[in-house]
């Protein structure tokens, strides 16, 4: 029997078309199940994991004029998963809570607040289990990857936030600080996070941790935006006497931390010195200042520790952090635990359990801590002191790093973190570059209710501040801070080292930059002048050649470089005054020598 005839048999045969009618709805499947899974996995890709529920909540109607028009119109927000939203249920990071709750029946104040203003909310976010972490790590829901560090943790315990800001996938977001779910994650994902002053943003509505440390933060990527949705939330008057700002550094905390002090203190020096209504920064060691007007504090040292040393004080002030933290939240949520025994992810199961087991003795101390750290600060900072510290003391970790490292990485943290959680007061935490190519932050806090003077520090000094730090950080390996050199004079050497490689354009983008942060100096508009030259552009080159001359009498450079303009414009006589100009400054000089010269002949 031939091939062919075999064939026809096996295609007349009925099992044949089901087997076959199997196999290719077998691959169809199989072909739409794969791209579900590509598709599903490219959705995640596109929103970092950020998200743990998707939805909108619409702004509320702008009234008709002649009401002002809404502060916060056009913006988008996300806010973490401890937030009540009307007819959803929250869920704190934990399924096993969702499970056992029911919708809720209000919208928080502080969501309804930021509705009524006219933003938009596309959503909730991952968050670290019942509030409980800063790593921002959720075994349940997935952790949200870091944009700026892909495999390092994005920081908690509102990670999700932090991300979907960092991300642009919102203007801003809103999570909660306890003891740092907001200044640790905007540190690791390099946005803006801003911790109010404890108690002045309405927590109704919100799940607490514990509600003597509980702040409603927020995060994001343009500080123009932080400070409306900051004015909106603590419902500040818009206009306020301006008073001159002294600048506070904790040097002994950035000798805790792998922040560069000398690269910290020399930015925010340079940019205090070119701002108005700034005293030179002034440097302090806050340890001991802490152990001097918060006696205590000796209820919490280690019995091994010698407390006269500045970082075991800041460890016994952590202690005291955690110790009133653990205690609220035993009471808060020791009976749901107890009863429904959440299935927790294994890096949170041991910590809540030992929360939970845990016996308090002294607890008035806790809050006596609390009262006096406020009452130092209050006298430290007044209502125009800024105190400068490293937001957080480690870069940012690898995921699933060793418990042993997670202990450390906690124990330096929270010495940091409890300056301001303790007594209350605001905090910012600003992106200042990177080191070892992780994202790094730079805090700036302010007394309890100085607010509106914290928020409009970080405005006034922001641009500036990232100009100084791009100015650092883009240096070539060679090239880097010496403690005296400013940010200009390093914009001029990479304006000189492009000069040099013939890359004229480069070189003029460079001696601009320089120019912006110092206008006084001639040879920045010299230089400029000669790069100028070389593109042809020779009406600039004059001006700015002008300008130096205006600035430096004596630049030889400079009547030079207008000569040569001019002469190539065919302004000869003006030309030819500018190389005796620069003869009579150096008899000796060749080039104007020669160019006198051959202009006398011209003009002649």
């Amino acid at each position: 029997m031939s091939l062919n005839s075999k064939l026809k048999i096996s295609v007349s045969n009925p099992k044949v078309w089901i087997v076959i009618g199997v196999t290719v709805a077998g691959v169809l499947i199989l072909t739409a199940e794969t791209r579900r899974r590509r598709l599903k996995g490219r959705r995640v890709r596109e929103d970092y994991g950020a998200f743990v529920e998707r939805f909108e909540l619409l702004p509320f109607p702008q009234l008709p004029p002649p009401a002002a028009k809404q502060a916060l119109s056009g913006l988008t927000f996300a806010m973490n998963d401890v937030f009540d939203v009307k007819e959803y249920v929250t869920g704190f990071g934990s399924p096993d809570w969702k499970r056992t709750h029911e919708v809720a029946g209000k919208t928080a104040v502080v969501v309804t607040t930021l509705l009524k203003n006219g933003a938009t909310c596309v959503g909730k976010t991952v968050m670290d289990e019942l509030s409980f972490g800063i790593t921002g790590e959720n075994s349940h829901y997935g952790t949200p990857t870091n944009p700026a560090m892909p495999s390092y943790i994005p920081g908690g315990s509102s990670s999700g936030s932090a991300v979907a800001v960092a991300a642009e996938l919102v203007d801003f977001a809103i999570g909660i600080d306890t003891i740092g779910g907001v200044r640790i994650p905007a540190s690791f994902c390099g946005v803006l996070g801003f911790r109010p002053s404890h108690g002045l943003v309405s927590t109704i509505g919100v799940l607490p941790n514990s509600q003597s440390l509980d702040t409603v933060g927020i995060f994001a990527r343009d500080p123009s935006i932080l400070h409306r949705v900051g004015h909106v939330l603590l419902q500040l008057n818009p206009v306020e006497p301006r008073r001159t700002r002294r600048i506070i550094v904790a040097g002994d905390l950035f000798q805790l931390s792998k922040v560069p002090q000398q690269k910290t203190v020399y930015i925010v020096s340079k940019v205090t010195e070119k701002l108005s209504g700034y005293q030179a920064p002034k440097h302090m060691n806050i340890g001991q200042y802490i152990l001097s007007n918060v006696p205590s504090l000796k209820y919490f040292h280690e019995q091994t520790s010698n407390l006269q040393n500045g970082t075991h004080t800041l460890k016994a002030l952590s202690s005291a952090m955690l110790l009133l933290q653990r205690y609220e939240f035993k009471t808060n949520h020791e009976e749901w635990i107890n009863t429904v025994k959440p299935k927790l992810g294994s890096d949170v199961s041991d910590y809540i359990h030992a929360v939970i087991k845990a016996n308090h003795e002294n607890i008035k101390a806790y809050y006596k801590v609390r009262t006096e750290m406020r009452a130092a600060l209050r006298n430290l900072l007044k209502d125009d002191g800024i105190l400068v510290v490293p937001t957080v003391a480690d870069t940012s970790l690898k995921l699933k790093s060793k418990k042993t490292l997670l202990t450390e990485f906690h124990d330096r943290t929270f010495s940091l973190l409890s300056i301001t959680t303790m007594p209350g007061c605001c905090q910012v935490t600003v992106p200042f570059g990177k080191h070892e190519d992780s994202p790094i932050g730079v805090s700036f806090i302010a007394n309890h209710g100085s607010d509106k003077f914290l928020l409009d520090t970080v405005l006034d000094m922001y641009q500036s501040l990232q100009g100084q730090v791009n100015a650092v950080t883009s240096l070539p390996p060679s090239l880097d801070l010496n403690g005296n050199m400013e940010a200009s004079e390093l914009l001029k050497e990479k304006g000189n080292a492009a000069y040099k490689g013939r890359q004229w354009n480069k070189a003029v983008t460079y001696y601009t930059e320089a120019i912006k942060f110092d206008e006084s100096n001639a040879t920045f508009y010299c230089n400029r002048a000669a790069a100028y030259l070389e593109l042809g552009c020779y009406q600039q080159a004059e001006e700015d050649c002008t300008k130096a001359i205006s600035l430096d009498k004596k630049n030889v450079k400079a009547y030079l470089r207008r000569g040569t303009a001019r002469e190539s414009v065919l302004c000869y006589k003006d030309a030819l005054q500018d190389f005796k100009h620069a003869l009579v400054l150096e008899p000796q000089n060749k080039a104007a020598k020669m160019a006198e010269k051959r202009l006398q002949k011209q003009v002649s």
